[in-house]
């Protein structure tokens, strides 16, 4: 039988230790809005696996609102938004066009870029070392690549004399990743044929219009839609050049800075953003390590030969 004083002793132990268990209850994990244009996958896959390794774990220590435009640029801005209503605690947006909508949405929640062109060029940041407002993450050099591009297509197909691009109108980065290609072009000779597209539903007049011009090639910029893009370009023939991870899904070659860096390490970003760190304070990154691609698949496909020597380079060769 308990006596008066212990069930004093009880009762204030329960009181004093009742908040606690309240607060426990109530606190919720952190909610990341995750937003795309299209292709959600590796990146998807990629960032939530990164993340687990930083101790985050899905459904007990954070929450994910995931949101794809699936290829229709204009729906961007209005999912960001929704992450604005629905008090996200950071955005992560993976490519450049989601990025520009989050930032659109808000200047106050914290804005990791997975991956985005030219920040400075188009005004998401100050500088790399400080990047000033709400946004930090990786800045992806594609536009770079693109005179290495040609070389690789001219490697493969000595007799290139025309290639298209195929870029993303409403993504301001194909303005500048059009201008590197065409200096490539005007440095080996080779004509350049840009079409500016809105969306997959352009496709096909777009690959009509590449084949009447007779382009040997097209390269394709990283933030279309994949899928119809390769299978377009399967059926036309035309031997198609991308970011990775578009030769694992059908391309010719790829060749970019290595994609596991761009999706994986915008959990870093997230993880420091979570831990009170202020996304003006933490420098943007330049991944440095570039990757090639080649898909003989394909390659037997389009009756095209490889040169051993190219291969020997791959980093990747899928068979």
């Amino acid at each position: 039988m308990i006596n008066r004083r212990e069930f004093i002793t009880l009762i204030g132990g329960a009181a004093a230790a009742w908040p606690f268990a309240v607060r426990a209850q109530q606190q919720k994990p952190p909610r990341i809005g995750v937003l795309v244009p299209a292709n959600p996958e590796p990146f998807w896959s990629e960032f939530r696996a990164a993340l687990r390794e930083h101790g985050y774990i899905e459904g007990q220590n954070i929450a994910f609102e995931f949101r794809s435009a699936e290829g229709k640029p204009e729906r961007l801005r209005g999912l960001a938004d929704e992450f604005v209503r629905l008090k996200v605690d950071a955005i992560v947006a993976h490519q450049t066009p989601a990025v520009i909508a989050a930032r659109q949405a808000t200047t106050e929640i914290p804005i990791v870029m997975a991956g985005a062109g030219d920040p400075i060029g188009t005004g998401l940041i100050s500088s790399l070392v400080r990047p000033g407002g709400n946004i930090t993450g990786l800045s992806a050099t594609s536009a770079e690549t693109g005179a290495k591009t040609l070389e690789l297509i001219r490697e493969v197909l000595p007799s290139t004399r025309r290639v298209a691009v195929l870029a993303n109108a409403p993504d301001p980065f194909s303005r500048v990743l059009v201008e590197q290609i065409e200096n490539g072009g005007r440095t080996l000779g080779i004509a350049i044929q840009p079409i500016r597209v809105r969306g997959a539903d352009e496709f096909n007049a777009a690959f009509a219009a590449m084949v009447n011009e007779r382009a040997d090639a097209v390269i394709v910029q990283g933030s279309m839609p994949r899928k119809p893009a390769i299978d377009l370009a399967l059926k036309h023939r035309l031997p198609l050049i991308g970011v990775n991870p578009f030769a694992r899904e059908g391309g010719l070659m790829s060749y970019s800075v290595r994609q596991s860096d761009l999706f994986r390490r915008p959990a870093y970003y997230v993880d420091r953003i979570l831990k009170g760190a202020k996304p003006a304070d933490l420098p943007v990154e330049q991944p440095t390590k570039f990757e090639l691609v080649i898909n003989l698949k394909t390659a037997a496909a389009l009756g095209l030969e490889v040169p051993p020597t190219l291969l020997a380079r791959a980093d990747e060769v899928i068979e």
